[in-house]
Protein backbone atom coordinates (compact mmCIF):
# COMPACT_ATOMS: atom_id res chain seq x y z
CA UNK A 1 0.00 0.00 0.00
CA UNK A 2 3.03 2.68 0.75
CA UNK A 3 4.39 1.30 -2.69
CA UNK A 4 2.02 2.41 -4.44
CA UNK A 5 1.02 6.21 -2.66
CA UNK A 6 5.09 6.66 -2.95
CA UNK A 7 4.98 5.94 -6.50
CA UNK A 8 1.80 7.80 -7.68
CA UNK A 9 3.48 10.76 -5.52
CA UNK A 10 6.79 10.24 -7.96
CA UNK A 11 4.87 10.53 -11.00
CA UNK A 12 2.88 12.95 -10.41
CA UNK A 13 5.36 15.33 -9.83
CA UNK A 14 5.70 15.34 -13.64
CA UNK A 15 2.42 14.93 -14.87
CA UNK A 16 -0.04 16.46 -13.04
CA UNK A 17 2.22 19.70 -12.45
CA UNK A 18 3.64 19.97 -15.85
CA UNK A 19 1.07 19.71 -18.20
CA UNK A 20 -1.58 22.08 -16.37
CA UNK A 21 0.21 25.35 -17.82
CA UNK A 22 2.22 24.01 -20.74
CA UNK A 23 1.60 26.09 -23.84
CA UNK A 24 3.21 23.10 -26.16
CA UNK A 25 1.60 19.83 -26.17
CA UNK A 26 2.46 17.29 -23.22
CA UNK A 27 4.83 19.22 -20.84
CA UNK A 28 6.71 21.27 -23.63
CA UNK A 29 7.17 24.73 -23.66
CA UNK A 30 7.60 26.54 -26.78
CA UNK A 31 8.57 29.80 -25.82
CA UNK A 32 12.21 30.25 -26.58
CA UNK A 33 12.46 33.74 -27.86
CA UNK A 34 10.14 36.68 -28.28
CA UNK A 35 11.34 36.92 -32.13
CA UNK A 36 9.41 33.44 -33.09
CA UNK A 37 6.54 34.38 -30.86
CA UNK A 38 5.10 36.89 -32.96
CA UNK A 39 4.98 34.72 -35.74
CA UNK A 40 3.62 31.70 -33.48
CA UNK A 41 7.00 30.10 -34.02
CA UNK A 42 6.22 29.47 -38.00
CA UNK A 43 9.45 27.99 -39.63
CA UNK A 44 11.50 28.63 -36.86
CA UNK A 45 13.96 25.75 -38.43
CA UNK A 46 14.47 28.16 -41.56
CA UNK A 47 14.72 31.28 -39.71
CA UNK A 48 17.50 33.17 -38.72
CA UNK A 49 16.74 36.47 -37.05
CA UNK A 50 18.73 36.88 -34.22
CA UNK A 51 21.17 34.38 -32.24
CA UNK A 52 18.23 32.50 -30.46
CA UNK A 53 17.63 30.34 -34.27
CA UNK A 54 20.59 28.21 -33.00
CA UNK A 55 17.49 26.50 -30.34
CA UNK A 56 15.41 25.58 -33.05
CA UNK A 57 18.34 24.59 -35.82
CA UNK A 58 21.87 24.66 -35.10
CA UNK A 59 22.66 24.81 -39.11
CA UNK A 60 21.08 28.75 -38.97
CA UNK A 61 24.15 29.92 -37.55
CA UNK A 62 25.72 29.82 -40.22
CA UNK A 63 23.44 32.95 -41.27
CA UNK A 64 24.79 35.16 -38.57
CA UNK A 65 27.45 37.53 -39.04
CA UNK A 66 30.13 38.64 -37.14
CA UNK A 67 29.70 38.08 -32.89
CA UNK A 68 26.24 38.36 -32.16
CA UNK A 69 24.14 38.04 -28.93
CA UNK A 70 20.28 38.13 -28.57
CA UNK A 71 18.77 37.68 -24.73
CA UNK A 72 15.24 37.66 -23.88
CA UNK A 73 12.25 37.10 -22.01
CA UNK A 74 8.55 35.73 -22.34
CA UNK A 75 5.93 36.17 -19.56
CA UNK A 76 2.98 33.69 -19.69
CA UNK A 77 0.17 34.14 -17.98
CA UNK A 78 -2.13 30.51 -18.33
CA UNK A 79 -6.02 31.11 -17.02
CA UNK A 80 -6.81 27.15 -16.38
CA UNK A 81 -9.78 26.35 -14.34
CA UNK A 82 -10.95 22.76 -12.88
CA UNK A 83 -14.78 22.01 -12.76
CA UNK A 84 -16.67 19.08 -11.86
CA UNK A 85 -17.84 17.01 -8.75
CA UNK A 86 -16.38 14.62 -6.75
CA UNK A 87 -18.19 11.33 -6.23
CA UNK A 88 -18.11 9.49 -2.47
CA UNK A 89 -20.46 6.74 -2.49
CA UNK A 90 -24.37 7.48 -3.62
CA UNK A 91 -23.27 11.30 -3.03
CA UNK A 92 -21.95 13.64 -5.98
CA UNK A 93 -20.38 16.69 -4.73
CA UNK A 94 -19.81 19.78 -6.86
CA UNK A 95 -16.16 21.29 -7.09
CA UNK A 96 -14.11 24.40 -8.49
CA UNK A 97 -10.84 25.67 -8.49
CA UNK A 98 -9.87 28.70 -10.57
CA UNK A 99 -6.82 29.88 -11.93
CA UNK A 100 -4.76 26.82 -10.52
CA UNK A 101 -1.82 27.43 -12.87
CA UNK A 102 0.49 29.96 -11.84
CA UNK A 103 2.43 32.90 -14.19
CA UNK A 104 6.01 32.68 -15.32
CA UNK A 105 8.81 34.60 -17.15
CA UNK A 106 10.93 32.71 -19.10
CA UNK A 107 14.15 34.31 -19.92
CA UNK A 108 16.73 33.14 -22.55
CA UNK A 109 19.88 34.10 -23.73
CA UNK A 110 21.82 33.58 -26.74
CA UNK A 111 25.69 34.33 -28.45
CA UNK A 112 26.63 33.05 -31.53
CA UNK A 113 30.16 33.78 -33.41
CA UNK A 114 31.73 33.70 -36.71
CA UNK A 115 35.07 31.92 -36.89
CA UNK A 116 35.83 32.05 -40.77
CA UNK A 117 33.48 32.15 -43.93
CA UNK A 118 32.82 27.93 -43.04
CA UNK A 119 32.13 27.57 -39.33
CA UNK A 120 30.03 29.10 -36.36
CA UNK A 121 29.45 28.24 -33.19
CA UNK A 122 26.80 29.28 -30.56
CA UNK A 123 25.49 28.97 -26.86
CA UNK A 124 22.31 28.94 -26.03
CA UNK A 125 20.56 28.92 -22.43
CA UNK A 126 16.69 28.24 -22.72
CA UNK A 127 13.86 25.78 -20.88
CA UNK A 128 11.83 23.13 -22.75
CA UNK A 129 9.13 23.03 -19.77
CA UNK A 130 8.53 24.38 -16.51
CA UNK A 131 4.98 25.69 -14.47
CA UNK A 132 3.54 26.11 -11.15
CA UNK A 133 0.38 25.10 -10.22
CA UNK A 134 -2.07 25.25 -6.54
CA UNK A 135 -5.73 24.17 -6.43
CA UNK A 136 -6.55 26.02 -3.61
CA UNK A 137 -7.99 25.20 -0.23
CA UNK A 138 -11.62 25.38 -1.29
CA UNK A 139 -11.07 22.61 -4.01
CA UNK A 140 -12.31 19.16 -2.92
CA UNK A 141 -10.37 16.91 -5.08
CA UNK A 142 -7.34 17.82 -3.45
CA UNK A 143 -6.13 14.09 -2.31
CA UNK A 144 -5.38 13.72 -6.07
CA UNK A 145 -2.57 16.58 -5.97
CA UNK A 146 -2.51 19.99 -4.25
CA UNK A 147 0.00 22.06 -5.54
CA UNK A 148 2.80 20.76 -8.58
CA UNK A 149 5.87 22.67 -8.86
CA UNK A 150 8.57 21.88 -12.25
CA UNK A 151 11.89 24.32 -13.10
CA UNK A 152 14.01 23.42 -15.92
CA UNK A 153 17.08 24.78 -17.48
CA UNK A 154 19.00 23.87 -20.44
CA UNK A 155 22.46 24.83 -21.59
CA UNK A 156 23.31 24.09 -25.73
CA UNK A 157 26.80 24.91 -27.03
CA UNK A 158 25.92 24.50 -30.90
CA UNK A 159 28.48 24.48 -34.15
CA UNK A 160 27.77 25.11 -37.70
CA UNK A 161 29.26 24.35 -40.95
CA UNK A 162 28.99 25.99 -44.50
CA UNK A 163 29.54 23.34 -47.02
CA UNK A 164 28.45 25.93 -49.90
CA UNK A 165 26.21 28.70 -50.86
CA UNK A 166 23.27 26.15 -50.67
CA UNK A 167 23.56 23.55 -47.62
CA UNK A 168 24.81 24.10 -44.11
CA UNK A 169 25.04 21.25 -41.07
CA UNK A 170 24.72 22.23 -37.53
CA UNK A 171 24.70 20.07 -34.31
CA UNK A 172 24.85 20.22 -30.65
CA UNK A 173 24.61 19.08 -27.25
CA UNK A 174 21.97 19.55 -24.60
CA UNK A 175 22.78 19.69 -20.89
CA UNK A 176 19.20 20.18 -18.83
CA UNK A 177 18.51 20.45 -15.30
CA UNK A 178 15.48 19.65 -13.89
CA UNK A 179 13.88 19.57 -10.16
CA UNK A 180 10.00 19.42 -9.56
CA UNK A 181 7.53 18.80 -6.55
CA UNK A 182 4.22 17.24 -5.76
CA UNK A 183 1.50 17.24 -2.90
CA UNK A 184 -1.26 16.14 -2.05
CA UNK A 185 -3.46 16.93 1.22
CA UNK A 186 -6.95 16.21 2.87
CA UNK A 187 -9.76 18.50 1.45
CA UNK A 188 -11.52 18.31 4.12
CA UNK A 189 -12.27 15.91 7.53
CA UNK A 190 -11.72 12.56 6.71
CA UNK A 191 -13.41 9.40 8.50
CA UNK A 192 -11.36 6.38 8.35
CA UNK A 193 -12.77 4.01 11.03
CA UNK A 194 -12.56 5.43 14.26
CA UNK A 195 -10.05 8.06 13.09
CA UNK A 196 -10.49 11.58 11.79
CA UNK A 197 -7.53 13.14 9.47
CA UNK A 198 -7.89 16.61 9.46
CA UNK A 199 -8.90 18.93 6.64
CA UNK A 200 -5.24 20.26 5.24
CA UNK A 201 -3.19 17.24 6.29
CA UNK A 202 0.13 16.44 4.21
CA UNK A 203 -1.23 12.87 2.40
CA UNK A 204 1.95 12.89 0.69
CA UNK A 205 4.69 15.06 -0.97
CA UNK A 206 7.51 14.40 -3.36
CA UNK A 207 10.30 16.00 -4.62
CA UNK A 208 13.48 15.04 -7.21
CA UNK A 209 15.66 16.46 -9.03
CA UNK A 210 18.15 15.51 -12.04
CA UNK A 211 20.27 16.50 -14.58
CA UNK A 212 20.74 14.81 -18.41
CA UNK A 213 22.55 14.97 -21.66
CA UNK A 214 20.73 15.21 -25.09
CA UNK A 215 21.82 16.31 -29.29
CA UNK A 216 20.21 18.41 -31.90
CA UNK A 217 20.83 18.04 -35.42
CA UNK A 218 20.10 20.59 -38.17
CA UNK A 219 20.42 21.08 -41.38
CA UNK A 220 19.66 23.68 -44.15
CA UNK A 221 18.90 24.24 -48.18
CA UNK A 222 19.14 27.54 -49.53
CA UNK A 223 17.47 26.84 -53.16
CA UNK A 224 17.55 30.09 -54.32
CA UNK A 225 18.08 33.48 -52.73
CA UNK A 226 13.97 33.56 -51.93
CA UNK A 227 13.22 30.12 -50.33
CA UNK A 228 15.30 28.11 -47.86
CA UNK A 229 14.37 25.25 -46.11
CA UNK A 230 15.40 24.14 -42.43
CA UNK A 231 15.78 20.67 -40.89
CA UNK A 232 16.30 20.01 -37.12
CA UNK A 233 16.05 16.68 -35.01
CA UNK A 234 16.32 17.10 -31.04
CA UNK A 235 17.08 13.71 -29.16
CA UNK A 236 15.34 12.11 -26.10
CA UNK A 237 16.70 13.48 -23.15
CA UNK A 238 16.81 10.39 -19.94
CA UNK A 239 16.33 12.11 -16.60
CA UNK A 240 16.26 9.95 -13.81
CA UNK A 241 14.26 11.96 -10.75
CA UNK A 242 15.62 11.14 -7.27
CA UNK A 243 14.19 12.27 -4.01
CA UNK A 244 12.02 11.95 -1.34
CA UNK A 245 8.33 11.29 -0.21
CA UNK A 246 6.99 12.13 2.94
CA UNK A 247 3.21 12.22 4.44
CA UNK A 248 0.28 10.16 5.93
CA UNK A 249 0.23 8.20 3.13
CA UNK A 250 3.45 6.99 3.40
CA UNK A 251 3.91 6.24 6.91
CA UNK A 252 1.17 6.99 9.53
CA UNK A 253 2.89 6.56 12.05
CA UNK A 254 5.24 9.46 11.11
CA UNK A 255 4.36 11.14 8.11
CA UNK A 256 7.82 13.26 8.19
CA UNK A 257 10.20 9.87 7.84
CA UNK A 258 11.61 10.57 4.11
CA UNK A 259 11.57 7.34 1.81
CA UNK A 260 14.12 7.61 -0.80
CA UNK A 261 12.74 6.75 -4.65
CA UNK A 262 13.56 8.01 -8.30
CA UNK A 263 11.61 7.71 -11.32
CA UNK A 264 12.95 7.63 -14.78
CA UNK A 265 11.25 9.95 -17.41
CA UNK A 266 12.68 10.27 -20.72
CA UNK A 267 11.84 13.95 -22.54
CA UNK A 268 10.76 12.68 -26.10
CA UNK A 269 12.68 12.91 -29.41
CA UNK A 270 11.63 16.04 -31.32
CA UNK A 271 11.85 16.90 -35.27
CA UNK A 272 10.95 20.32 -37.56
CA UNK A 273 10.94 20.60 -41.03
CA UNK A 274 10.06 24.15 -42.00
CA UNK A 275 10.30 26.61 -44.91
CA UNK A 276 11.18 30.37 -45.60
CA UNK A 277 9.57 32.07 -48.97
CA UNK A 278 10.25 35.67 -49.39
CA UNK A 279 7.58 36.81 -52.26
CA UNK A 280 8.79 40.29 -52.82
CA UNK A 281 11.01 43.09 -50.94
CA UNK A 282 8.27 43.35 -48.49
CA UNK A 283 6.78 39.88 -48.09
CA UNK A 284 7.81 36.50 -46.74
CA UNK A 285 6.21 33.61 -45.67
CA UNK A 286 7.00 30.90 -43.62
CA UNK A 287 5.90 27.51 -42.42
CA UNK A 288 6.57 24.59 -40.53
CA UNK A 289 5.85 21.06 -39.74
CA UNK A 290 6.76 19.38 -36.19
CA UNK A 291 6.44 16.08 -34.29
CA UNK A 292 6.89 15.25 -31.02
CA UNK A 293 7.55 10.84 -30.12
CA UNK A 294 4.94 10.97 -27.24
CA UNK A 295 4.22 7.99 -28.41
CA UNK A 296 7.11 6.72 -26.28
CA UNK A 297 5.40 7.98 -23.40
CA UNK A 298 3.71 4.30 -22.43
CA UNK A 299 3.87 4.23 -18.93
CA UNK A 300 5.40 5.50 -15.79
CA UNK A 301 7.69 3.22 -13.53
CA UNK A 302 9.08 4.40 -9.94
CA UNK A 303 12.23 2.54 -8.18
CA UNK A 304 11.98 2.52 -4.32
CA UNK A 305 14.71 0.42 -2.87
CA UNK A 306 13.47 0.45 0.23
CA UNK A 307 9.91 -1.08 -0.49
CA UNK A 308 10.39 -3.28 -3.45
CA UNK A 309 13.10 -4.56 -5.58
CA UNK A 310 11.64 -4.03 -8.63
CA UNK A 311 10.21 -1.11 -10.33
CA UNK A 312 6.42 -0.78 -9.90
CA UNK A 313 3.74 0.26 -12.60
CA UNK A 314 1.98 3.21 -11.35
CA UNK A 315 0.17 4.47 -14.94
CA UNK A 316 -0.61 3.00 -17.92
CA UNK A 317 -0.30 6.50 -20.50
CA UNK A 318 -1.17 5.46 -24.24
CA UNK A 319 0.02 8.87 -25.26
CA UNK A 320 0.53 8.94 -29.33
CA UNK A 321 2.89 11.36 -31.53
CA UNK A 322 1.97 14.66 -31.65
CA UNK A 323 1.93 17.16 -34.69
CA UNK A 324 1.70 20.49 -34.67
CA UNK A 325 1.32 23.00 -38.16
CA UNK A 326 2.19 26.59 -38.49
CA UNK A 327 2.04 29.46 -40.92
CA UNK A 328 3.20 32.74 -40.53
CA UNK A 329 4.30 36.03 -42.57
CA UNK A 330 6.70 39.06 -42.42
CA UNK A 331 6.46 42.12 -43.47
CA UNK A 332 9.16 45.02 -43.87
CA UNK A 333 7.27 47.57 -43.51
CA UNK A 334 9.86 50.55 -43.46
CA UNK A 335 14.05 50.25 -43.41
CA UNK A 336 13.33 49.98 -39.28
CA UNK A 337 10.17 48.25 -38.47
CA UNK A 338 9.01 44.90 -39.68
CA UNK A 339 6.09 43.43 -38.45
CA UNK A 340 5.05 39.59 -38.18
CA UNK A 341 1.79 37.02 -37.69
CA UNK A 342 1.21 33.80 -37.48
CA UNK A 343 -1.03 31.18 -36.93
CA UNK A 344 -0.65 27.55 -35.32
CA UNK A 345 -2.63 24.34 -34.47
CA UNK A 346 -1.26 21.95 -31.77
CA UNK A 347 -2.82 18.75 -31.78
CA UNK A 348 -3.14 17.08 -28.30
CA UNK A 349 -1.10 14.26 -27.54
CA UNK A 350 -4.05 12.11 -25.78
CA UNK A 351 -7.00 10.56 -27.11
CA UNK A 352 -10.29 11.39 -25.30
CA UNK A 353 -10.74 7.98 -23.32
CA UNK A 354 -7.07 7.99 -21.93
CA UNK A 355 -7.03 11.88 -20.66
CA UNK A 356 -6.94 12.28 -16.56
CA UNK A 357 -7.26 15.28 -14.38
CA UNK A 358 -2.99 14.25 -13.93
CA UNK A 359 -2.56 15.20 -17.74
CA UNK A 360 -5.29 17.45 -19.24
CA UNK A 361 -3.91 17.21 -22.49
CA UNK A 362 -5.49 18.59 -25.39
CA UNK A 363 -5.89 20.65 -28.69
CA UNK A 364 -4.12 24.14 -28.96
CA UNK A 365 -5.17 27.27 -31.56
CA UNK A 366 -2.22 29.81 -31.55
CA UNK A 367 -3.05 33.21 -32.68
CA UNK A 368 0.25 35.69 -32.41
CA UNK A 369 1.65 38.67 -33.69
CA UNK A 370 4.84 40.46 -33.55
CA UNK A 371 7.00 43.72 -34.73
CA UNK A 372 10.85 44.23 -34.18
CA UNK A 373 12.22 47.76 -34.74
CA UNK A 374 16.03 48.48 -35.92
CA UNK A 375 17.37 50.94 -33.53
CA UNK A 376 20.92 51.21 -35.04
CA UNK A 377 22.58 49.28 -37.73
CA UNK A 378 23.56 46.56 -35.04
CA UNK A 379 21.21 47.16 -32.35
CA UNK A 380 17.29 45.15 -32.70
CA UNK A 381 14.69 45.30 -30.45
CA UNK A 382 11.70 42.87 -30.52
CA UNK A 383 8.40 42.03 -29.55
CA UNK A 384 5.35 39.45 -29.52
CA UNK A 385 1.99 38.57 -28.57
CA UNK A 386 -0.12 35.31 -28.76
CA UNK A 387 -3.10 34.62 -27.77
CA UNK A 388 -3.67 30.55 -26.96
CA UNK A 389 -7.33 28.02 -27.38
CA UNK A 390 -7.14 25.50 -25.54
CA UNK A 391 -10.11 22.91 -26.26
CA UNK A 392 -12.29 22.18 -23.49
CA UNK A 393 -11.15 18.85 -21.96
CA UNK A 394 -12.97 15.78 -20.04
CA UNK A 395 -11.16 14.40 -17.06
CA UNK A 396 -11.35 11.54 -14.37
CA UNK A 397 -9.06 11.23 -11.27
CA UNK A 398 -9.21 8.61 -8.81
CA UNK A 399 -7.02 6.20 -6.77
CA UNK A 400 -8.01 2.30 -6.83
CA UNK A 401 -6.11 0.95 -3.71
CA UNK A 402 -8.22 4.04 -1.70
CA UNK A 403 -11.68 4.25 -2.34
CA UNK A 404 -12.93 6.03 0.25
CA UNK A 405 -10.81 9.17 -1.45
CA UNK A 406 -13.83 8.95 -4.10
CA UNK A 407 -13.60 9.97 -8.01
CA UNK A 408 -13.50 13.54 -9.44
CA UNK A 409 -15.17 13.50 -13.02
CA UNK A 410 -14.89 17.09 -14.66
CA UNK A 411 -13.29 19.16 -16.84
CA UNK A 412 -10.34 21.84 -17.72
CA UNK A 413 -11.30 24.53 -19.14
CA UNK A 414 -8.53 27.96 -20.02
CA UNK A 415 -6.43 29.64 -22.15
CA UNK A 416 -3.05 31.22 -22.04
CA UNK A 417 -1.49 34.77 -23.46
CA UNK A 418 1.60 35.21 -23.39
CA UNK A 419 4.17 39.02 -23.76
CA UNK A 420 7.34 38.47 -25.05
CA UNK A 421 10.62 41.13 -25.45
CA UNK A 422 14.33 40.45 -27.31
CA UNK A 423 17.21 42.49 -27.22
CA UNK A 424 20.19 41.62 -29.77
CA UNK A 425 23.17 43.18 -30.77
CA UNK A 426 25.94 42.82 -33.45
CA UNK A 427 29.45 43.39 -32.51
Amino acid sequence: MKKNNITLALAAALTFGVSTSATAAGFQLAEYSATGLGRAFAGEAAMADNASAQFRNPAMLSYLEGTQVSTGAIYVDPNVDVKGELSLGQMKIPTEAKDIAKSAVIPNFYLSHQINDQLFVGLAFSTNYGMETELGDEFLATQFGSEAKVHSIEINPNLAYKINEQFTVGAGVRYVMGEGHFGAVTPTDIKKGPMTIPKGTNLKYMEGKDSAWGWQLGAAWQINDSNRVGFNYRSAVDLNLEGHAEGLSFNPMNPEQHFDGSMELSLPATAELASFHQLTDKVAVHASINWTDWSSFEKLEADIPSLSNDKVLIKQENWKDNYRFAVGSTYQLNQAVVLRTGVAYDMAAVDDENRTQTIPETDRIWLSLGAGYQVTKDFNLDAGFTYIFAKDASMTESEPDHADLGQFTGETTGNVWLLGVQASYRF
